[in-house]
Formats: structure tokens, sequence, C-alpha cells
């Protein structure tokens, strides 16, 4: 057990640690009995600010241990698997997938942070979380949808894959906006197009 003055040493080495991806030195409080756990002020846990740094190596070994929480949450409802989706990492996404965190919850959710990463990695990480039965239309607190947040943001292929898969093109949120307006609002015609495309073919055959 770490005296006071000890934890308190410890756990600005830990944050220190995490953020600059020493794995070495994180396995080092590990096996002084540092709890891997234990929150930074800010609200994030240490699994969370190690995704969002690009701590590849920390996040990994923070994941291996049992003891380490994968469903928490800081201050703005953000989850690792959210920071994960966000950042593009896929195979920690799929790491976080396995021991079971949520895919689903209330607000806004891994799918909407997966599809406003604009980078290609963004289509693979969609995927996965829609293979995992992430619910497509999802509605953020302003009724945001990913979708809309794809169509603002995000990688047109991951526009095209969300429709394919059935995103309901026609949602607006609490300012009235569709996933067209979001296109539209960002200037991004291309995406207007792919959007207007396949809602033409969703009418019926004689009417476009």
């Amino acid at each position: 057990m770490l005296s006071a003055h000890a934890f308190a040493s410890s756990y600005e080495a830990f944050f220190e640690a995490v953020q600059r991806d020493d794995e070495s030195a994180v396995i080092a409080l590990a096996l002084r009995e540092f709890d891997l756990n234990t929150v930074h002020p800010s609200g994030d846990h240490g699994l969370l600010i190690a995704i969002r740094s690009g701590s590849v190596k920390v996040a990994n070994f923070l994941l291996d241990q049992r003891s380490v929480k994968v469903e928490v949450r800081n201050r703005q409802d953000e989850s690792p698997l959210m920071m994960a989706a966000l950042k593009g990492q896929l195979a920690i996404a799929k790491r976080l997938i396995a021991r079971d965190a949520e895919v689903n919850k209330p607000g806004w959710t891994p799918l909407h942070y997966a599809a406003t990463n604009a980078d290609p990695v963004s289509v693979e990480m969609t995927r996965l979380l829609l293979e995992h039965h992430a619910y497509i239309d999802a509605a953020s607190p302003n009724r945001t949808t990913p979708l809309m947040m794809a169509a603002h943001y995000g990688n047109p292929d991951v526009v095209k894959l969300l429709l394919e898969e059935g995103a309901d093109a026609s949602l607006r949120n609490e300012k009235g906006l569709s996933a067209t307006d979001f296109a539209r609002g960002a200037n991004r015609p291309t995406v207007v197009d792919i959007i207007a495309s396949h809602q033409r073919k969703q009418l019926p055959r004689g009417t476009w």
C-alpha cells in the first residue's frame, strides 16, 4: 500500500508517463500497486488519456490488465471507445469491444465520433461499430445523427457506408437540419450529391 506522499508522487508520475507513452514507467507503478484506475483532475481516466494522446503502448498495457475499467466516462460523457473511434485507433477499438465496452449509449455515441473522423480508417471503424450493432441513427442530445456528422466533417465513403447500411437521410435535428443541410453548410457538394443520389434510388420506380 502506498503512503500518502508516495501516492502523490506516483499520481503525477502516472499521468506524465501515460501522456508520453512510457510503458515501462506505468509497469513500474503497477508493480508498486498504484491504482491504474486513478482519475485525473480533469475527470479523465488514464486509459482515455492514453488513447487521446496516441500512447498506444500504454493503452495496450492498460487493456492487458483485467482490473482496468474500460467502460468509464469523463465529464463530457466520453468513453475510451468513443475516443478510439474519434482518433481512428482501430486495433484499440477492437480490444475495447472484446472487453465489452459499450457500443451504444444515450447521447453522443462511438458511431458519432467515428463518423466525425475524415481519415480513411474511419470507414473500417464505422463498419466495425455497425458489425457490433451500433444504432445507425443514434440521436445526440440535440438529435444529431452519425450521418449528419459524417456529412459535415467526415469521409464521404463513411457517408456512403452509412446510407448503404440503412441510415435515414430524412431525419432532422433540433434545428431542423438534415444530413444534406449539414453537407451544404460545410460546402461539400460531393457529399450533397451522394445523399441525393441515394435518396433518388429510394423513390418508387417512375418518380425520378
